[in-house]
């Protein structure tokens, strides 16, 4: 058993969604996700940080999520920005349900353990005093909010979060949710949402205790990366 993270998978199977005007990278995404994933067994967990299917309702979604649930492994979902499919995690769960989604599970208000060790999350959000709106402040303190209830769910465990937007991206950063990661001593951050040149620009490496980590799929070369065995 093997714990993995990906994100900003972006599929769209059978529509007319074509990833290769963000560069010559996405060409093919598709199977190179599916050559990306072919080293998990059956029993490891890989964390997908959002950013999932472009369908903009779940009937749309259907084909990526039957595609995610042929790989091996489970999968453990969350949301990003570009998730408009998503309305409430009760709707996605019966979904996958009603169509024999079995491998695909949902980080949101909860979290997963893998062996002794809590996998806790949420999408987060980009939020700047100086030029965010009252609007963007309320979505930051729910996010922050759903973060909270995550951690607190996992009790004295070891913790890995896993985010979609980062926390620190170059000057900025988002000190409710980096409070919080340091209340609950969190040692390791994934998160996803920079693509392309951004990437040279996303810490990968230690922030005062913590971790970070980008695992974009174009970053990671669209295979999952190996974070515990």
């Amino acid at each position: 058993m093997a714990l993995y993270a990906i994100g900003d998978t972006h599929l769209a199977i059978g529509k007319d969604k074509p990833m290769d005007i963000f560069g010559p990278l996405w060409d093919n995404h598709t199977e190179k996700l599916r050559a990306g994933f072919a080293k998990l067994n059956d029993d490891d967990v890989c964390v997908i940080c959002g950013d999932i299917s472009w369908g903009m309702g779940l009937e749309d979604t259907l084909e990526d999520f039957l595609f995610i649930d042929s790989l091996p492994g489970r999968k453990i979902i969350l949301k990003g920005n570009h998730d408009y499919w998503w309305s409430t995690a009760s709707k996605a769960r019966k979904f996958f349900a009603a169509h024999g989604i079995g491998s695909i599970e949902i980080l949101n208000n909860n979290c997963f353990f893998y062996g002794e060790t809590a996998l806790c999350g949420t999408r987060g959000w980009f939020y700047e005093e100086e030029t965010g709106g009252e609007h963007d402040k309320k979505i930051m303190l729910r996010e922050v909010g759903r973060l909270k209830t995550s951690l607190e769910a996992a009790g004295e465990k070891e913790k890995i979060v896993f985010l979609h937007y980062p926390p620190i991206y170059q000057r900025y950063r988002c000190e409710e949710i980096l409070s919080l990661l340091r209340e609950h001593r969190v040692r390791l951050c994934c998160y996803g949402h920079i693509h392309g040149r951004g990437c040279r620009l996303s810490l990968n490496g230690l922030s005062g205790e913590c971790e970070y980590r980008l695992v974009s799929a174009d970053y990671v070369n669209f295979e999952p990366i190996l974070l515990l065995p």
